[in-house]
């Protein structure tokens, strides 16, 4: 029988001569969701095999040439359609029709008077249990097959009470033949029991004595059917769920209701087939026989795949033993070779780490130069006007000197000129300290430990970072500690004008543009020094702290790695903080991000705080780094 993929509709082969019944099936078949292929004889379903394989066969007994039963005898024949599940079509006029039916292998029976709704419902019970029916023909050990009887408990009986109600009338034919005597007959293990709680949450519906077909008697007026049955669905699931091979359950309603009610609830709750209470008895003999066969089918192919798993697992232990032993054959050889690769390797990355610390550089430079850029033009830009402002009035006040007219006027003229010449000192002068801060930033060799002062360090980082921070972002400095340090000038203008720099990107990418327009700043940045004395010795401490969203957890633990960054593409390399980490380490310090907390600020922030080692000397704090 061909697998159902997840989203396939299930093919039946509907095997009618009669048209007008043929459509009638089609459509009900249709619009219950299955994909149909009508054919109108035997011979042409056997045929039409060699195409495509169905996932199910309705067919009518009643057949031109070769009988459904005789169809169904094929269908048992050949290996590939063996667990194709058979749905035969009879009238109930003729019981023996069925009987034939079953015998000849067809797995279901349904009358053309039941109710509509019943073939599409037991279609799909159908296809629920075949779909891992067994295909070959291997056999397992023999046992008996063991078949429960369920009966409601009797009139006035508590509901967990377990003794037998007695047999309904569906039990004994005319003859006074039993149900259980023609299962006994067939060689099953028969058991009669009443309905109750402790029934279904007993241990015996799972493990070795597990029965594998339940009937119960669902005409009695103290059985709940539709409760039962989904309690009895529960532990089928569980049984399944262990791995174990679940029970069928076979349920025996009121003919009137069989006939006249749709039966829809009782399929939902899990029951697997269904007949009338007036069915004979030798009739749903043959209904528990075929259910009895393809559970015990069913355990078998379990069975089988157990025994192929095993198979599976002793095949693989002696690929991987086989495997272990080439591979230490070699061990010695890969471990010479993984270690001269290991030095090659070593090299490069000292070669690529010292060419990532100067790209890091240039791409800081760079983006230092377009800003001081921005700096000088906006002053040199206004001194020039003032300069041609100036160059006019002077040519007009020649003019009016000579003519000697209009004094008032040249006074006007000398002191817009004084006013203008004034501007333009404060223009030039402003240009002139930005070329001492970059005078300062360019002579100082970052890699050797000197004389820095940190004061004067942190104001040029700032100055330089002007064009970044603007007017909307405020910036305070707290500078506790002495200001006199020994350390790389790069702990300043690596470190403090990193973090300060992205303290201030994480401002401003935080702010809508709409906001942008407001006079109101947009955050705060706050620079502290300090000296403590900790428990590991004296410290100096540099920290940086914004009112901005903050630094996640989560991206803590990764911000020092190289190419790590959380800004766009193009804006920033993701080296900055790592070439930061490094010239910390150098020094025997640390380095910690929390939450700012800053007093009158609008977020948590974050706070970087740098920790340096120092100790004593005459001429005051120095770290206990080496000295250039």
């Amino acid at each position: 029988m061909p697998m159902i993929d997840e989203g396939e509709r299930p093919r039946v082969l509907l095997v009618e001569d009669s048209d007008a019944q043929a459509s009638i099936l089609t459509t009900l078949l249709v619009e219950n969701g299955f994909e149909v292929q009508r054919v109108g004889s035997g011979e042409e379903a056997l045929a039409s095999l060699e195409q495509t394989l169905p996932h199910l066969v309705v067919s009518d007994y009643h057949l031109p040439g070769m009988t459904g039963g005789q169809m169904a005898r094929q269908f048992r024949m050949n290996a590939s359609t063996r667990a194709t599940p058979v749905l035969m079509l009879t009238e109930d006029v003729a019981p023996g029709l069925e009987r034939e039916g079953l015998e000849s292998g067809a797995d279901a029976y349904i009358s053309k008077s039941a109710h509509p709704d019943l073939l599409a419902l037991r279609i799909r019970a159908l296809l629920r249990e075949g779909s891992d029916i067994l295909s070959s023909e291997e056999a397992g050990p023999f046992r008996r097959a063991r078949i429960v009887i369920v009966t409601g408990p009797s009139e006035g009986d508590d509901e967990e009470d377990e003794t037998c109600s007695g047999e309904p009338i569906w039990v004994r034919d005319a003859q006074g033949v039993s149900l259980g005597e023609l299962l006994w007959q067939d060689g099953h293990t028969v058991t009669t029991v009443a309905g109750s709680g402790e029934l279904v949450m007993g241990g015996w519906l799972r493990g070795d004595e597990a029965p594998d077909c339940l009937v119960i008697d669902l005409t009695s007026p103290g059985m709940d059917g539709v409760s039962f049955c989904r309690r009895l669905e529960a532990r089928r699931q569980a049984v399944l769920d262990a791995g174990g091979s679940p029970f069928r359950i076979l349920g025996v309603i009121d003919a009137t209701r069989f006939r006249l009610h749709s039966a829809a609830d009782l399929f939902e709750a899990g029951i697997d087939d269904l007949v009338p209470s007036d069915v004979a008895p030798d009739v749903l003999a043959l209904r528990i026989r075929v259910m009895v066969r393809r559970k015990l089918a069913q355990d078998e192919l379990r069975r089988q795949e157990i025994k192929q798993q095993l198979r599976e697992v002793a095949l693989q232990t002696a690929q991987s033993e086989a495997r272990a032993i080439a591979a230490k054959a070699t061990m010695a050889e890969a471990l010479a070779h993984a270690n001269a690769e290991l030095g090659e390797a070593n090299a490069r990355l000292i070669e690529t780490q010292a060419k990532l610390v100067q790209t890091a550089k240039m791409a800081s430079l760079g983006e230092l130069v377009a800003g001081i850029a921005h700096e000088i033009n906006n002053p040199l830009a206004f001194t020039l006007a003032h300069e041609e402002t100036v160059a006019r009035a002077l040519g007009e006040l020649e003019t009016l000197t000579c003519a000697e007219e209009r004094p008032d006027r040249e006074k006007q003229l000398i002191e817009k000129c004084s006013a203008r010449i004034s501007s333009m000192r404060l223009g030039l002068q402003r240009i002139q300290n930005l070329v001492l801060s970059l005078r300062r930033f360019s002579r100082l060799d970052e890699s050797a430990f000197q004389d820095v002062d940190i004061v004067e360090a942190i104001d040029t980082a700032l100055v330089l970072l002007a064009h970044k921070l603007g007017q909307d972002i405020i910036v305070e400095r707290n500078l506790q500690a002495p200001s006199m340090l020994v350390c790389q000038p790069a702990l300043v203008h690596q470190v403090v004008m990193n973090i300060v720099s992205n303290a201030a990107d994480a401002l401003r990418g935080s702010v809508p543009r709409d906001f942008e327009d407001e006079k109101s700043p947009i955050g705060r940045i706050v620079v502290e020094t300090a000296m403590l004395t900790l428990e590991e010795g004296l410290r100096y401490v540099i920290s940086v702290a914004d009112d901005g969203p903050g630094v996640p957890p989560d991206i803590r633990t990764r911000i020092f790695e190289p190419f790590f960054t959380t800004k766009p593409v193009g804006m920033g390399t993701g080296l900055g903080l790592a070439i930061a980490y490094g010239v910390i380490e150098a020094h025997g310090g640390s380095i910690d991000i929390r939450e700012a907390n800053l007093q009158g600020g609008r977020r948590e922030g974050a706070r970087f705080t740098i920790s340096i080692p120092v100790r004593m000397s005459a001429a005051g704090p120095v770290t206990i780094g080496r000295k250039a």
